[in-house]
């Protein structure tokens, strides 16, 4: 799964990777991004034929859904079925995104203890997960909500030991076709829903503190002193 991540890249820069323009508050960094927290996320708009940066909340909401309560479960989906299961394959066809990133947690199990890590790719970044976006409309106030899931899949080598499954994680080349600005059929669309290459990420130890969401500082995406990196750059 991916559950916490960290996108401290300042919205300028955002801007310039993604070819983006920023709709709504600039995004301020975060360096232990949670879900339920509102985060930028990229989305095409096909009538202004744009992409465009916006804040949406993390933990899918589905259209049909009759209270945004069950959120929190759906901060993830799996590769396998995204399609097919109720809650995703609408937004699979029609409301695809890419979620920027900087680095992403993940804990190791080892002797009784989780340990955190810090993965990214060895990219200049920022990079993007693979995403999907919904619109929920409150019935009791015709308020919308925005919210978006983040895609995952297999571990690679470089993050199997650490955990089992990863997010997908788009290489430039694939943006526009995920977003949907070029033509690309539903099997073009799951093919491109693999793991990242394992020599192409970093790996490294990062302190406990990053365990706790009320922790929010630049130097939680430092190596732990104590800690060892895993396949460095």
């Amino acid at each position: 799964m991916c559950g916490r991540f960290a996108i401290h890249s300042p919205a300028s820069l955002l801007v310039d990777r993604f070819s983006a323009t920023v709709h709504g508050d600039a995004p301020a960094p975060r360096y232990n991004a949670a879900p339920m927290q509102t985060l930028p996320v990229i989305r095409f708009n096909p009538e202004a034929k744009e992409r465009r940066l916006s804040p949406l909340r993390w933990g899918l909401v589905p259209v049909w859904s009759k209270d945004p309560t069950g959120a929190a479960k759906m901060i993830n989906a799996r590769a396998e079925g995204v399609a097919e299961r109720p809650a995703f394959r609408s937004a699979f066809k029609k409301r695809r995104c890419l979620v920027p990133f900087d680095a992403y947690y993940e804990w190791r199990k080892l002797d009784g203890a989780k340990i955190p890590h810090a993965i990214a790719t060895d990219s200049n970044g920022p990079d993007a997960f693979a995403g999907l976006w919904e619109g929920w409309k409150d019935p009791a106030t015709d308020e919308w909500l925005h919210t978006f899931t983040i895609i995952t899949t297999e571990a690679n080598d470089a993050t199997r030991d650490i955990h089992d499954r990863m997010p997908v994680i788009l290489p430039p080349d694939r943006w526009s076709a995920w977003l949907g600005e070029e033509e690309a059929s539903p099997d073009e669309l799951r093919a491109m829903l693999v793991s990242y290459p394992g020599e192409h990420m970093r790996v490294w130890q990062v302190s406990k503190d990053v365990g706790s969401v009320r922790n929010d500082r630049p130097d939680l995406i430092n190596a732990a002193e104590s800690g060892q990196a895993i396949n460095p750059a």
